[in-house]
C-alpha cells in the first residue's frame, strides 16, 4: 500500500504540474533579487531599438562600397563595441564569393496610358534578385498562377508574364516559353500584409536564370491587382523595363567581443545572431533585431561589471554577429579549440516583434535529446520569470498589477506572451549543435511573423519592451551560468529535475492520448511506442542532470548530488509508466480486448542493447561538418554492408546521441520520441552505427 501511495502521489504532481505552476504566485530567482531587479534596470529597449532603426529601419540598396571596404552593419556593430569598450571588438572575414547587386529597374506603361508600375528606387524589394541588365518594351500577359496549366493556350513569347503566383516558378516556365520577364504580385500573407512584398529572387536566392526571361518585378497585392483586372478584361497593355545590375565580389564578415571570465579554463558562453539575412534581403526583426539584441545584452553587462554592480563572472561570455550560416560554420571552424571549452550557445534569431499586434509569441526552443544540457532550463527559468511577473492574474497578483515590471518608457505595457517549444533548426544554432561542433544551443524566436522575408520587415514592427525583455532574459541567463558555483549548479540540477518531472508528465499525456486514438489492432503498437517515449524522456532528464556536473568543482560530490537527483527521475518514471500500464488496461477493457502483454526482447533487441556507441577525436577533429568528408570518402563496399532502407531516419541526430552512455535501443528510444509520429527501423540504426565505426568517427563497446 505505501508503493502505491508514493507512485500516486508522483503522478499526481506530474500531471498537475502545469496547473500547480499556473496557481503559484510566487516569483523565484536564481540570481539574488537585488541582481535581477539591477539587471532589469539596466536593458534598455529603447537602445536596442534605436540599433535596428539605425541598421534596418528601411529596405535598401547597398552601396558598391560597402562591398569593397565593409559592410554598413559591420561597421555599425563595430564602431559600438568600440565605444562600449568591448574587449577583442574586432571583425573577421572569410571569402564569401560573388552575389547580384542592382542599380537600377524600372517599368512604365507606355500604351494605352503612361504611368510608373515599378520601380526600385521606391522599393528595392520591387527589383527580384537574378534580374539582368536589359532595356525591354513588350505587352504584358496574364498567366493566373503561374503554373504550367495556366499556361496552356497562352501565347507569352515575347511578352512579359503576369501572375499571382510564385515569381521563380513562373518566371522559369515563362522563359522556358519565350517570355522576356515576370510580374508577380504574389504575397505570403497577404489579408493580414496587403502591402508586402517576398524579398526573394527570380532564380532561387538572387541567382541569375537562363533561357528568354531578363527579369522579375514585384507588386504588393493591392497593385497587382488593379494589373490582373485590366488584363482580364482584355486590355491591352504595351511596358517598357529598363534594368541594370552586375556581379560583384563580397567577404563573409563577423564582428565578434568578449567579456573575459576570471578562470580562461572554465568555459565559455556564446551568444550569436545573424547580422545579415541576405545581402539583398534586410529585416528589421529578421534579424537585426537579435543582432541589436546582444549588442545591448553586451553593453549592459559590460557596464554593469565595470561599474561594479555585478562581480565579473568566472567564465568568459563571447558575443557573435554572423552571416547566417555562411559565416557561422567559418568562424566556428576557427576556433575549434575554442569550441572544446564552451558551455553552451544563446542564438537569437527574429525576437524584437510587438507581441500582441503580431498576434506572435516569444518562443524558446530547445536542444535536442542528441544534445541534452541544463541551458534549457535556464532559459526556461528566467522565461517564466518574465511571463509571471509581467501579467495580471488573480492567482498571481490578486487585483494588482505586473509584480516585476519589466515595461520600456517607450514600449508596449502588453503582458509576456511566451512558449517553451521543441527543438527547432534553421538558424545559427544549429552550427554550434552539430556533431562536429558538439555545443548545445538553443534559439529564441518571435513567432508567428506577418512580415517575414518581406518589405514590410521594418523597424516600426518592433516593441521596445518586447527589446528590453529579451535583453534581460539572455544577459541574466549568461550571467547565471557564468558566475555559477557549486551552489547555482546543484540550483539547477534540482530545476532541472523539478521541470523533468513535467516533461516526463507531458510524455505520459501524450501516451494516453495515443492510446485514445487506438483501436483494437493498433493498441498494441501504441502501447509500446507510448512506453518507449516515457522511456526516452527519463533517459533525456537524468543526462541532462548530469550536464550541470561541468558548473560544479566538487566533482566527488556533485556526483553523489546527481545521482540522488537521478534516483528521483527514475522513481518519476516508473511512477508515469504504471500509471499508463493502468490507462491501458482500462483501455483494452473498454473496446472488448485483453491487455497488451509486452513480448519478450528478440534477438535484434538484445544485441541493440548491448551495443554502445562513442564518438571518437575524428568527429571534431574538422568541426563543423567535417565528418561528413570522412563519411563521403567511405567505399560503396562499406555502404552496402550497412544499409539504411528506411526515409525517417535522422542521421545527424543518431550521431549525437553516440555519446558513450546511450545503446543502439536507446537511440531509438530517442529517435522516436522525437517523432511526430511513427517509429524508426532498429536495424537501421544498428546499420548506421556500423557504417559509423567503419569510418572511424565511433567506437563500440559492449555492455554486459
Amino acid at each position: 500500500m505505501k508503493t502505491i501511495r508514493i507512485i500516486a502521489a508522483i503522478l499526481a504532481f506530474i500531471c498537475l504540474g502545469n496547473i500547480a505552476a499556473a496557481q503559484n504566485s510566487t516569483l523565484k530567482f536564481m540570481l539574488p533579487e537585488r541582481i535581477i531587479d539591477e539587471f532589469i534596470g539596466r536593458a534598455s529597449g529603447e537602445t536596442a531599438l534605436n540599433h535596428i532603426i539605425e541598421m534596418g529601419a528601411y529596405i535598401h540598396d547597398r552601396p558598391l562600397s560597402e562591398y569593397n571596404e565593409m559592410l554598413f552593419e559591420s561597421a555599425y556593430v563595430l564602431g559600438k563595441l568600440k565605444e562600449y569598450g568591448m574587449e577583442g571588438a574586432g571583425v573577421r572575414k572569410y571569402p564569401g564569393g560573388t552575389t547580384w547587386d542592382g542599380i537600377r529597374g524600372d517599368m512604365w506603361e507606355v500604351s494605352p496610358g503612361r504611368s510608373k508600375i515599378a520601380d526600385f528606387q521606391d522599393n528595392n524589394a520591387m527589383l527580384a534578385s537574378g534580374s539582368q541588365t536589359c532595356d525591354i518594351t513588350a505587352e504584358l500577359v496574364w498567366v493566373g498562377e503561374g503554373r504550367a496549366i495556366d499556361f496552356e493556350g497562352v501565347d507569352v513569347a515575347g511578352k512579359i508574364i503576369v501572375t499571382s503566383g510564385s515569381i521563380s516558378g513562373a518566371h522559369s516556365t515563362g522563359s522556358s516559353r519565350g517570355a522576356l520577364g515576370t510580374v508577380s504580385f504574389n504575397s505570403p500573407r497577404p489579408l493580414v500584409a496587403p502591402l508586402a512584398i517576398p524579398i526573394t529572387g527570380i532564380g532561387g536566392r538572387g541567382g541569375q536564370t537562363g533561357g528568354s526571361a531578363k527579369f522579375g518585378f514585384f507588386l504588393p497585392p493591392r497593385e497587382g491587382h488593379l494589373l490582373r483586372d485590366r488584363l482580364t478584361r482584355g486590355e491591352k497593355i504595351t511596358v517598357r523595363a529598363v534594368v541594370e545590375s552586375q556581379t560583384v565580389p563580397y567577404n563573409l564578415e563577423v564582428p565578434t567581443c568578449h567579456i573575459s571570465g576570471t578562470d580562461p579554463a572554465a568555459g565559455e558562453i556564446i551568444f550569436s545572431a545573424h547580422l545579415f539575412e541576405g545581402l539583398v534581403k534586410q529585416g528589421a526583426n529578421d534579424n537585426i533585431s537579435g543582432s541589436a539584441a546582444i549588442l545591448e545584452i553586451a553593453r549592459m553587462l559590460k557596464t554593469m561589471i565595470d561599474q561594479g554592480a555585478v562581480p565579473k563572472p568566472k567564465r568568459t561570455i563571447r558575443f557573435i554577429w554572423v552571416p547566417e550560416f555562411s559565416g557561422t560554420g567559418p568562424w566556428v571552424r576557427e576556433n575549434n579549440e575554442l569550441m572544446k571549452k564552451t558551455l553552451c550557445n544563446i542564438n537569437l534569431d527574429m525576437v524584437g516583434l510587438w507581441l500582441a499586434k503580431s498576434q506572435s509569441f516569444f518562443c524558446l526552443h530547445r536542444t535536442t535529446y542528441g544534445n541534452p544540457h541544463y541551458i534549457n532550463d535556464v532559459m526556461e527559468h528566467y522565461y517564466n520569470l518574465v511571463g509571471l511577473g509581467n501579467r495580471a492574474g488573480l492567482a498571481v497578483s490578486g487585483r494588482g498589477g505586473f509584480i516585476k515590471r519589466i515595461v520600456s518608457p517607450s514600449g508596449s505595457d502588453d503582458p509576456f506572451y511566451f512558449r517553451i517549444d521543441d527543438n527547432y533548426g534553421a538558424s545559427d544554432h544549429e552550427v554550434f549543435n552539430d556533431w562536429g561542433v558538439g555545443v548545445p544551443g538553443i534559439m529564441m524566436i518571435t513567432w508567428p511573423d506577418f512580415y517575414y522575408h518581406t518589405s514590410e520587415d521594418l523597424a516600426n514592427k518592433c516593441d521596445a519592451t518586447q527589446l528590453k525583455r529579451v535583453a534581460f532574459i539572455g544577459a541574466a541567463a549568461a550571467y547565471t551560468i557564468a558566475s555559477a558555483d557549486d551552489a547555482m549548479a546543484s540550483r539547477i540540477a534540482a530545476d532541472v529535475a523539478a521541470n523533468g518531472t513535467q516533461r516526463i508528465g507531458k510524455q505520459l499525456y501524450r501516451a494516453s492520448d495515443a492510446l485514445d486514438r487506438a483501436d483494437a489492432a493498433s493498441l498494441a503498437t501504441s502501447y509500446r511506442l507510448g512506453r518507449t517515449w516515457i522511456e526516452a524522456a527519463v533517459i533525456n532528464e537524468k543526462a541532462t542532470i548530469a550536464s550541470t556536473a561541468e558548473l560544479a568543482s566538487d566533482k566527488a560530490g556533485f556526483t553523489i548530488f546527481i545521482a540522488e537527483q537521478n534516483s528521483a527521475i527514475d522513481a518519476t518514471g516508473k511512477a508515469a509508466l504504471a500509471s499508463f500500464e493502468s490507462y491501458m488496461k482500462r483501455r483494452a477493457k473498454a473496446i472488448g480486448i485483453q491487455p497488451v502483454v509486452l513480448a519478450k526482447p528478440t534477438q535484434l533487441e538484445i544485441k541493440a542493447a548491448s551495443m554502445i556507441p562513442d564518438e571518437t577525436p575524428l568527429v571534431k577533429e574538422q568541426s563543423y561538418r567535417g565528418y561528413s568528408q570522412v563519411l563521403s570518402k567511405v567505399d560503396n563496399s562499406v555502404r552496402e554492408k550497412y544499409p539504411v532502407t528506411g526515409r525517417v531516419l535522422n542521421t545527424h541526430e543518431l550521431s549525437r546521441l553516440c555519446n558513450g552512455f546511450n545503446s543502439a535501443l536507446d537511440i531509438k528510444k530517442l529517435l522516436d520520441a522525437q517523432m511526430a509520429s511513427g517509429e524508426t527501423n532498429l536495424q537501421d540504426i544498428i546499420n548506421y552505427i556500423g557504417l559509423l565505426s567503419e569510418a572511424g568517427l565511433v567506437k563500440i563497446s559492449t555492455r554486459k
